[in-house]
């Protein structure tokens, strides 16, 4: 097998995933939602978790990380807050934020419904199946990394 590799194909298609995601989050009304707010708004969302931690999820420097928090929190997407148990500060989406994980939450339950029907879904429930296992074998590979 020669070019293009999986991981390129794995790439394109997610661009078009992230495309579908932003344009979505655009029409539902977030005109201000950047591509880069993609690094805080994917799996698994800020919900009580200290920006370092973030950032480590995210493969991303702790200031770019910061960057980001302050950038969505002066929109009102997210907000640090104090921990009941701790001084630190945690991340939290806002209401707002919450509006627009909704967002993409049902923009990709509409990829998935048009992506089985275009393959079938047979074919499409092996693929993320697969895609699972994999995903599910990486993690635990960069964690016993860490």
């Amino acid at each position: 097998a020669g070019p293009p590799f999986f991981g390129a194909l794995l790439r394109v298609t997610w661009q078009h995933v992230r495309g579908k995601m932003l344009e979505a989050i655009r029409e539902a009304g977030f005109t201000d939602f950047q591509d880069a707010h993609f690094a805080v708004f994917s799996y698994p969302l800020p919900d009580g978790v200290r920006p370092s931690e973030l950032a480590r999820q995210k493969r991303m420097s702790r200031q770019a990380m910061n960057y980001l928090i302050a950038q969505l929190e002066d929109l009102g997407y997210v907000e640090r807050r104090v921990a009941e148990t701790s001084d630190r500060r945690l991340v939290y989406l806002t209401e707002r934020g919450g509006a627009v994980a909704a967002t993409i939450f049902a923009c990709l339950r509409g990829l998935h419904r048009e992506w089985a029907q275009e393959v079938g879904h047979a074919r499409f429930d092996v693929f993320l199946s697969v895609l699972q296992e994999l995903s599910a074998k990486a993690q635990s590979e960069d964690f016993k990394a860490v």
